[in-house]
């Protein structure tokens, strides 16, 4: 009885340990703004130097992603626990479990566009931005053309260096990145950081304002293959 019990455990540890390394594998449909997912993975709420937007927002169902770009953001943050291990960070929206259409956003309908909060200092501490329903969780808040806003500032040396991070993990993944939106007139600051020729070289930044004017915010789209709305293979974004 005694070997047959510790068979059992056995067979029943190497079954939870298979399952543990099971992962899930999201399939993308349509565009970043006519699309849909499958088994999008939901964002962790926070991490040794990273946190989610919002409580609520998680909640709500609004940090979801393809797996692709899950595991791309969690490494490039682990990354970043070596390289920066002062400076702290914080994902914002991302899109629904399925996707589709995810107000007031324009796109996020297919799992491949990361909203992120820029990384900020108080004095010279790497702090979050203060996140509330009373500033619409960070997105009402408005940084001067100085990278300021009341007692914060963008920290612009941590933004070059996590959006560049994101790019290297997406490369080594065989991705990339099909574009960065974040306020023309504050992107030159991004280039006199140390990760500047990196961006000028890798990045295609966006050329004209937005809808929206992401300052407080920068938005990643991905490049991962895709399926058009009809199940018919189609290209990447």
């Amino acid at each position: 009885m005694h070997l047959l019990n510790r068979g059992c455990l056995l067979i029943f540890c190497f079954v939870v340990a298979q399952s543990s390394l099971a992962k899930v594998i999201s399939t993308c449909y349509g565009t970043t703004a006519n699309g849909r997912l499958e088994k999008g993975v939901k964002l962790p709420s926070k991490g040794k130097n990273f946190k989610a937007y919002s409580w609520m927002g998680q909640q709500l169902g609004r940090t979801y992603l393809h797996s692709s770009v899950h595991d791309i953001l969690i490494a490039a943050y682990k990354s970043l626990e070596k390289k920066a291990p002062s400076k702290v960070f914080m994902y914002a929206e991302t899109g629904f479990a399925s996707g589709g259409k995810f107000k007031p956003h324009k796109t996020h309908q297919n799992g491949l566009s990361l909203d992120h909060m820029v990384p900020v200092l108080r004095g010279e501490k790497s702090v979050h931005l203060p996140t509330s329903v009373f500033n619409r969780f960070g997105y009402d808040i408005e940084f001067d053309l100085t990278g300021k806003y009341e007692s914060y500032k963008i920290d612009y040396e941590a933004l070059a260096l996590l959006i560049g991070e994101i790019h290297k993990q997406a490369l080594k993944r065989k991705l990339d990145l099909w574009r960065v939106i974040f306020d023309p007139k504050m992107t030159p600051s991004l280039y006199k950081t140390s990760y500047g020729e990196y961006l000028k070289e890798n990045i295609m930044f966006s050329k004209k304002r937005s809808w929206v004017r992401h300052d407080e915010h920068i938005h990643i789209d991905f490049k991962v293959p895709r399926k058009s709305l009809d199940k018919k293979p189609a290209s990447s974004l």
